[in-house]
């Protein structure tokens, strides 16, 4: 093999370096899209890759039990460890963004103007919005709606809110740590050029080879021109938790969930058997096999850990649901669970998103535990989330007097006398998020005698 390499001179060795570059960038985005799917997507995409690769062998451990998806706590049933959804399920991009909005960003003028912008995000992930009209109806400067757009960049997945494909390929460059080096100073400086495919040219300007060149374009192709169109989709099928909680003696275990998960074996003795074979060609081909195993096998693993060190702050902070003290939740956020683990917040969001835990007395997807504060009491300054405040609303509602409800109003004032202070529009909304109609359609006449 060295003799070829001499033979065809530096330029071959430049060329394969930056293939494995490349090769190592392909690996890493497989490995953020591992940890976003769901246990379901995850056995499709082993199995996928065990019919791709020959010594590779997928056990999805399928387990037939399965009942009704329990929407709400249920603590009178033992719930089964699957749980099939009876009807499709679908999250949009617009749902998608709104979560991470809340659980990263402080209520601020800047939130209001992103709020404003998701509005604008189509199924594709790109902004399509008047600037000119943004700024009008958000009263809202020229930097002020830089700044919002580029916080609508920095959520999840890589790319959303691009106004153009360059700015969508610029964008997911930007975010992968392991892009060639020139790719985006490409992009931006030379975009036109670059897809035309002048290379020569580029080649020449940034004093590097056709063959760099060629290997940056070949990275670019694996971004995605329509970075939203992965969130949204339907699904259809059963839900496998990952993780389980069980009380032992007044106390909470956590474990992985693990004869739902997807175990992936390496063939041996068909590697031996072939590895025996005195061929340059095919022990080039096992050994990338090999390595292609062992790369899934650490991904996995990497995997699993996340989601439980993720699972175990969840299950810190929100002990008193678990042990069925309380059904209200405490407020925790996204960025207070990645400065935990000391890891960004968009691995957070894949972390929880479209895993669930299973518990004594239902199963819930992870995201339900996360819940943003919206006020303090100004008696002993602990915070209230708005998980407490909508349990509250619900009761106060609930033990109100038919004939004369409670008004948003009324329910503030209630709320201000426990040292929980909310705006009149804060409670409507909440009330409006429950399906509760206004006190007007609440009103009901009882007869007398």
């Amino acid at each position: 093999m060295g003799g070829i390499i001499m033979a065809l001179g530096p330029g071959f060795r430049q060329q394969q370096r930056q293939s494995q570059k490349l090769a190592m960038t392909q690996r890493l985005q497989q490995s953020i899209q591992m940890l976003q799917f769901n246990v379901e997507e995850l056995r499709d995409f082993l199995s996928q890759k065990a019919l791709e690769n020959p010594l590779i062998d997928v056990d999805t451990n399928w387990n037939s039990n399965h009942a009704s998806l329990s929407a709400v706590k249920n603590r009178s049933t033992q719930a089964d460890f699957i749980e099939q959804v009876s009807t499709t399920n679908r999250r949009s991009l617009f749902e998608y963004l709104l979560d991470q909005i809340h659980l990263t960003m402080r209520d601020t003028h800047l939130r209001q103007i992103v709020l404003y912008l998701i509005e604008y995000v189509d199924v594709s992930g790109y902004l399509r919005v008047d600037e000119a009209q943004a700024m009008r109806e958000t009263n809202a400067t020229p930097i002020e709606l830089l700044d919002a757009i580029t916080l609508l960049q920095q959520l999840d997945p890589p790319g959303v809110g691009a106004r153009n494909l360059q700015e969508a390929l610029m964008l997911q460059t930007e975010n992968d740590e392991q892009a060639p080096n020139l790719a985006y100073i490409i992009l931006e400086e030379n975009f036109e050029a670059f897809v035309n495919r002048q290379w020569a040219p580029l080649a020449k300007q940034y004093d590097v080879t056709l063959a760099d060149i060629s290997s940056i374009y070949d990275y670019v192709r694996t971004l995605s021109p329509t970075p939203g169109a992965a969130v949204g989709q339907e699904t259809t099928g059963y839900i496998f938790p990952d993780l389980v909680v069980s009380q032992q003696a007044g106390q909470l275990a956590l474990k992985t969930a693990s004869m739902a998960q997807p175990v992936v074996k390496f063939k041996g003795n068909y590697f031996q058997q072939m590895n025996q074979h005195d061929d340059q060609e095919v022990t080039e081909y096992l050994k990338e096999k090999k390595s292609e195993y062992e790369w899934i096998a650490s991904s996995l693993q990497q995997r699993e850990a996340t989601i439980f060190r993720v699972g175990t702050v969840i299950i810190d902070r929100q002990a008193d649901f678990f042990l069925e003290k309380t059904t209200e939740l405490q407020p925790l956020l996204l960025r207070d669970v990645a400065q935990q683990l000391q890891v960004h917040e968009s691995t957070i969001s894949r972390s929880i998103n479209g895993k669930y835990i299973q518990t004594d007395f239902g199963m819930f997807e992870l995201k339900r535990f996360f819940t943003k504060a919206v006020t303090k009491r100004p008696t002993d300054g602990q915070l209230v989330s708005a998980d407490n405040v909508q349990h509250r609303i619900v009761a106060l509602i609930e033990a109100e007097n038919k004939e004369k409800p409670l008004s948003d109003q009324k329910i503030v004032q209630i709320l201000k006398d426990e040292n929980v202070e909310l705006s009149r529009r804060t409670v409507a909304k909440y009330r409006e998020k429950l399906n509760i109609p206004s006190s007007s359609k609440r009103k009901q006449y009882l007869k007398t005698e």
